[in-house]
C-alpha cells in the first residue's frame, strides 16, 4: 500500500512540470532503478539516476519545441534540428 501511495504522489507531482522537467524526472527514476538492479549497490543507482536525468531532460526539451527533432550524427553527437 505504501508503494502505491508513493508512486501516486510522484506521478501527481510531475503533472505540474514542463516537458523537460518531466523527462528529467522520469529518466532519473528509471535510471536509478536500472542502475541499482544492474550493479546491486547505491553507487550504481546514483550513476543511473544522473545519466537517466540528463538523457530525459534532453529528450523532454525537444517536446517543448514544436517542429524540432532530436538527432545523432555519425560520430554519436546529439543535436536538435527542424524535422
Amino acid at each position: 500500500m505504501k508503494k502505491i501511495l508513493a508512486i501516486t504522489c510522484m506521478t501527481a507531482s510531475l503533472a505540474a512540470c514542463t516537458a523537460t522537467e518531466r523527462g528529467a524526472g522520469i529518466g532519473a527514476a528509471t535510471g536509478a532503478v536500472v542502475g541499482g538492479a544492474v550493479s546491486g549497490d547505491v553507487r550504481g543507482a546514483a550513476v543511473g539516476a544522473a545519466v537517466g536525468g540528463v538523457g530525459g531532460a534532453l529528450i523532454g526539451s525537444v517536446q517543448d519545441q514544436p517542429g524540432r527533432c532530436y538527432y545523432r550524427d555519425r560520430y554519436g553527437n546529439r543535436y536538435i534540428d527542424e524535422c
